[in-house]
């Protein structure tokens, strides 16, 4: 084995690999999966090769997309598949809700299980429901997904698009936090749950920097100046959160980090835009449309796949703006469609350590992205 070859695979294994965002909870209800069987060319992610990859600790996205009758009973329910992993592999998994117990699962080798809950429909507008996840373990939650709730207006929204998964979105309100929207977040302050910025629109966003007492959470997007999507953080956005003390991890998906995929991606649902109404019209979600492209058209689909260097663009672009100590990995594994090239999987984490060190990346500032700043802000936001 080669020194280069030793050096990144030690330094990988010496990091807290800590990734803010992952959706195989609602892929493995949604499939009928469990994460601690072998998933393997059927996911992104499960239980051996997590470990195989190196991650040490994993946010699990409890996410629905806001059409369930109740959302918060939808959120309870994935927790309770979460519970139910940990509990089969209490050797190998443990549920983290503190700085202590995210140590204490490092140092006895488990995985350590965050929670994050990806959209704010699911406290269906009350405060106690927000205060009852938090007791569940819940540690940040994503004020929006692409659809507003009645207190904060999404991404989507606020770009210009009224619909949502083709839905016209009636619970709009002025873009931005309204009052309660407001309330929302300086309970969230209050708990001990970080605020997360993924999928909010501009407003809504800048309305937090404002309200917000710790620092944020941006847990899965990249740099608008590189793939001026929506989902992505502008530059001024970029410098707020440094400022702020917070920090974003980086979303793996093709049409986030590539500016051509986008067009690529809708000339292809442009073509098969017979065969996916006729999905829509049985009621069939987002989530498991994606995953019928995935598994039907997946030569088409990995044509698709984003040059691995832009992962890197999109971090050095973070770091020019904001510093060293702001950026981070939120894959969004198991909730992406296309990935970028080489990082297929959770096993390929290793060769973003040898990248960052291929690239002159110290071993301080690699244990920083690997993991580190997002436990420095998951500290930041505990109660004093």
């Amino acid at each position: 084995m080669s020194t280069d070859a030793q050096s990144y695979k030690k330094i990988h294994k010496e990091a807290i690999v800590t990734d803010s965002h992952n959706d195989i909870i609602s892929t493995c209800i949604e499939k009928g999966y469990s994460f601690d069987a072998d998933l393997k060319g059927k996911t992104h992610s499960d239980l051996k090769r997590m470990k195989k990859g190196g991650v040490d600790v994993q946010v699990f996205s409890v996410w629905c997309d806001g059409n369930q009758k109740n959302p918060y009973s939808f959120a309870n329910r994935e927790i309770d598949t979460l519970d139910a992993w940990i509990q089969r592999n209490p050797k190998k998994m443990m549920l983290v809700t503190n700085p202590a117990q995210l140590e204490q699962a490092v140092k006895e080798k488990k995985l350590g299980c965050m929670i994050g809950v990806e959209g704010g429909h699911m406290i269906e507008n009350d405060l106690s429901k927000l205060d009852s996840l938090y007791a569940r373990g819940v540690r940040y939650m994503t004020l929006t997904w692409n659809n507003n709730n009645k207190w904060a207006t999404s991404a989507e929204y606020e770009s210009g698009s009224q619909k949502v998964n083709g839905v016209v979105d009636t619970t709009s309100h002025k873009k931005g936090l309204s009052d309660f929207g407001i309330q929302v977040v300086r309970r969230m302050n209050k708990l001990g749950m970080m605020v997360d910025l993924s999928h909010v629109g501009e407003q809504t966003f800048w309305d937090v920097i404002r309200v917000t007492t710790k620092p944020v959470l941006v847990s899965h997007s990249d740099a608008y100046a590189i793939c001026p999507v929506f989902r992505n953080l502008k530059d001024d956005q970029i410098v707020a959160v440094g400022k702020n003390g917070g920090v974003i991890d980086l979303n793996f998906f093709a049409l986030f980090l590539d500016s051509t995929a986008g067009p690529k991606y809708f000339d292809f649902m442009k073509e098969h835009k017979a065969e996916l109404d006729s999905l829509k019209k049985t009621g069939k979600g987002v989530d498991v449309i994606d995953n019928y492209l995935e598994e039907n058209y997946k030569s088409e689909m990995d044509a698709m796949e984003a040059p691995f260097h832009l992962v890197f663009d999109h971090m050095e672009h973070i770091i020019k703006l904001a510093g060293i100590d702001h950026v981070g990995l939120g894959s969004d594994f198991d909730g992406i469609s296309v990935t970028p090239q080489k990082l297929t999987d959770v096993t390929k984490y290793p060769l973003i350590t040898k990248e960052l060190l291929k690239r002159g990346y110290s071993k301080e500032d690699i244990f920083k992205i690997m993991g580190g700043n997002f436990i420095r802000v998951f500290k930041a936001n505990q109660v004093n």
